[in-house]
């Protein structure tokens, strides 16, 4: 009884901390401060050229090999097969226009990586002429140099 009582106590620290935070465990991190809005002002660069359809102009800023999964379900890894692949989906698509809701530039203090969340809309004209309109979160991961290894991408029907 004594050995339960002990066991016990010193569970109850654990238990304490995995309701703290819902119940749940962050796969990533759950320790965050503002990072540079340098990383911020690359991912709005990214949007931009994206929306002029200048998808060669900032390829430096990724690494070779970032991974990009997508709204549609495709993962695609490399940065040559990235570039391609948004190659071809900008090229199908006309009248495109975006606009930004919010971004932050975030620091994890346990994993000192740097990620930036950016939330907007993106209207568009497809290939067979339907308009679209979708929501779009975004997080973009940053390297230890400062390069682009990760974008994950959101997006919900309709504009806000």
């Amino acid at each position: 009884m004594k050995k339960l009582f002990v066991l016990f106590l010193l569970a109850m620290p654990f238990a304490a901390m995995s309701q703290a935070h819902g119940g749940y465990t962050a796969a990533y991190s759950s320790s965050f401060k503002i990072a540079d809005p340098s990383y911020s002002e690359k991912v709005l660069m990214l949007w931009k050229d994206f929306e002029n359809n200048a998808l060669d102009k900032h390829l430096e800023w990724f690494a070779d090999t970032v991974n990009m999964m997508w709204a549609s379900g495709n993962n695609i890894k490399g940065k040559a097969e990235n570039l391609a692949n948004a190659k071809q989906f900008r090229s199908s698509i006309t009248n495109y226009k975006v606009t930004v809701d919010a971004w932050v530039s975030l620091k994890s203090t346990d994993k000192n990586g740097v990620s930036v969340c950016i939330w907007g809309n993106e209207e568009f004209t497809d290939k067979d002429g339907k308009q679209v309109k979708s929501r779009i979160h975004e997080v973009w991961g940053f390297n230890k140099d400062g390069k682009i290894d990760l974008m994950l991408q959101y997006a919900g029907g309709g504009a806000m």
